[in-house]
């Protein structure tokens, strides 16, 4: 036995116990590294991707600036004859977001959304995937098959504060995009800093949450008017950001929901806030000029 552990085969042995060992706390602080460094990197990339989703929102701002230097108004959030499906402030704007050929494509001017169907079916034109459209930390599929499967979107005008959350065509609710609204600079005396005109929604239907789509408002479906799709007002009953109302303006963002201001801006609105707060916000002629401290 003495001469086994002084033999060269023995002290191989020991020295490869001793790797094993040093190989094994290696890996140990390897781990404790991973693990440590693991949230940072997390957070850079959701700092990246809210960056881009504020980016999105900037940019399609802009877009309506330009649209209404061409027009002489903003773009409706949804054009249509009463409750039928309509075109939305989305497809409105693509010329302005380098998507000349693609508006042009869909004959807008002379085709109805969706055929003129009470509910608007989805075509090769409305499930064209659009980035601009898709804030970048929401996991939601291209395709929102719960608005009868036309491309997906993560954002939605804000039509303005409306307690009684009861569509009724062409209502004015103090916003700068709703149904047939032809809004323009003019009509904004809060000022475009304090007027906000578009807001998060994400998908994910484990918490009820519907995103919206960008081509058009899709009509009527069991006994409801889908304005979802592309624009919602501030009311009580969607009383938190990330609430539990489906319509609630929500995002996968730590903390809260991006909001664009008709200046091009963006915030991010906490979680919890109460939406009714936001109703002077909302508004474009109601007088309130709003201390944002968010």
């Amino acid at each position: 036995m003495n001469d086994f552990l002084g033999s060269p085969d023995s002290k191989r042995i020991r020295r490869l116990a001793f790797t094993l060992v040093e190989l094994l706390v290696v890996i140990a602080i390897t781990g404790i590294l991973i693990a440590m460094l693991l949230p940072a990197v997390q957070s850079v990339r959701e700092s990246a991707r809210r960056i881009k989703c504020a980016n999105n929102l900037r940019q399609m701002v802009l877009a309506m600036h330009n649209f209404e230097s061409a027009h002489k108004k903003f773009p409706p959030a949804h054009k249509s004859i009463l409750y039928r499906p309509g075109w939305s402030w989305g497809t409105y704007i693509l010329p302005f977001l380098e998507q000349g050929n693609l508006y042009a494509s869909g004959n807008i001017d002379s085709t109805l959304f969706g055929g003129g169907a009470a509910a608007a079916l989805p075509n090769g034109y409305s499930q064209t995937r659009l980035s601009h459209f898709r804030c970048p930390s929401d996991l939601g599929p291209e395709l929102n098959h719960i608005r009868l499967n036309h491309a997906m979107s993560n954002y939605r005008a804000v039509s303005g504060y409306d307690p009684s959350g009861i569509f009724v065509p062409d209502k004015d609710l103090g916003g700068i995009l709703f149904h047939n609204s032809k809004i323009h600079f003019g009509d904004i005396p809060d000022g475009t800093s304090n007027t906000l005109v578009l807001g998060e929604c994400k998908f994910d239907e484990q918490v009820n949450k519907r995103a919206a789509i960008w081509a058009g408002m899709s009509g009527i479906r069991n006994g409801s008017i889908w304005i979802s799709d592309v624009m919602w007002h501030i009311d009580d009953l969607s009383a938190m950001i990330n609430g539990t109302a489906p319509q609630a303006f929500s995002s996968n963002h730590p903390g809260g929901a991006l909001f664009s201001f008709a200046d091009g801006s963006t915030r991010l609105v906490p979680n919890g806030r109460q939406i009714v707060s936001l109703k002077f916000l909302a508004g474009r002629n109601d007088g309130q000029i709003v201390s944002i401290e968010f």
